[in-house]
């Protein structure tokens, strides 16, 4: 089985993008393949640097994910409207298009978004 999930919304101020995080990684451990789609303001949770004080961070989670073989990819318009290059990313995503969406639905036997 295969999941794709749908991060629409920044990480910190709300709690989708932790769901998302969190319902990852625990399909993750239960042996789905997982594949994570950044778009939207959801680009912000692939950004380095990312040390919040008082709530998870966000990025160790997303960082786990791809440790477990998460593929991941951050939608390249929506990332460069907002001011990220590809040298903003941590390692183990890139920007991609509409048609890496697409493909990740295609092959997918859920789609998730949050």
């Amino acid at each position: 089985m295969k999941f794709t999930v749908i991060i629409t919304t920044a990480p910190y101020g709300k709690e989708r993008a932790y769901s998302a995080l969190r319902f990852a990684l625990t399909s993750l451990l239960e042996g789905i393949e997982v594949n994570i789609f950044l778009i939207e303001d959801g680009v912000y949770v692939a950004k380095k640097n990312q040390n919040p004080a008082e709530v998870p961070n966000y990025l160790e989670f997303l960082k786990n994910c791809i440790e477990m073989g998460a593929k991941v990819k951050a939608c390249g318009p929506c990332g460069r409207a907002r001011g990220l290059s590809d040298e903003d990313l941590i390692e183990g995503v890139e920007f991609g298009t509409m048609h890496d969406l697409v493909a990740f639905v295609k092959e997918s036997d859920k789609v998730i978004t949050f």
